[in-house]
């Protein structure tokens, strides 16, 4: 698993230009909740949907702190831990729309600006993330890509799995079975119909077919099983670990290091 895969299409696309348009729709989502809509359940357990934006908010700060990381070699100041990220997000989440949207841009303009200066040796840079497993700067871009493709969702407001761009649901599909085999998780093939590719999990297990953003939905524990064409009865299907998880085989830990 190396290598930075090439999103989008046109003169100039890639993954930062792909982060840019995903973002801009997800701020746009945001500036437009009201008061109410901004308090009410999120699709992920005990968030509102203020929650989730400033999540999303106070991870793509730490994005930007590891593309900074990236550029020097050296630490951008002092790193914000777990801890202290969860008190800002219960902190944030009771923003206006306005104010989350704004702190969303913001956060997102310095992403995108510290990526384009990006050089080619910086981007193989190993970073470490705040789980403890390391990856090269690049990774943040599919990364952030993930972080808003997937908790635009979770908000609520429309933007379902078959909003998911192909070109993101290929990579994550890619990432996303590519650990699961390595795990050995008890699945047989997956077959993405839309997107005419298949893969081999494991040597036995049931197989699913379906539209690629059903089986990534179902995989990041967001779709039901019912959507997905099995062999099985959808009940009997193994249950996917929590995701997203490390990328397997990947690039080792902060503590592996010398």
């Amino acid at each position: 698993m190396s290598g930075l895969p090439g999103f989008g299409a046109g003169a100039g696309a890639g993954p930062i230009e792909d982060v840019v348009r995903s973002g801009d729709r997800f701020a746009r989502a945001a500036a437009g909740l009201s008061g109410p809509g901004l308090r009410a359940p999120s699709g992920l357990p005990g968030w509102t949907r203020g929650h989730v934006l400033a999540h999303v908010a106070h991870s793509v700060d730490a994005y930007v702190w590891l593309l900074r990381l990236a550029h020097t070699g050296r630490a951008p100041g002092p790193r914000t831990d777990a801890a202290t990220q969860a008190a800002a997000i219960e902190r944030d989440a009771t923003l206006s729309a306005e104010g989350l949207a704004a702190r969303l841009r913001e956060g997102l303009d310095r992403f995108a600006a510290h990526a384009r200066v990006l050089s080619g040796p910086a981007w193989d840079r190993l970073v470490p993330a705040l789980a403890g497993w390391r990856h090269p700067a690049w990774y943040l871009l599919l990364r952030c890509l993930r972080e808003l493709e997937t908790h635009h969702l979770d908000l609520g407001v429309g933007h379902g799995t078959e909003q998911w761009p192909d070109s993101y649901v290929a990579w994550a599909l890619d990432d996303t079975l590519t650990t699961l085999r390595a795990q050995g998780f008890p699945l047989a093939s997956v077959e993405a119909v839309d997107l005419g590719r298949r893969w081999c999990v494991a040597p036995e297990g049931p197989s699913v077919t379906g539209a690629g953003h059903q089986v990534l939905g179902w995989l990041s524990g967001r779709t039901p099983a019912g959507v997905l064409t099995t062999g099985n009865p959808a009940a009997l299907l193994p249950a996917p670990p929590a995701w997203p998880q490390p990328p397997l085989p990947g690039w080792g830990r902060v503590d592996d290091e010398a």
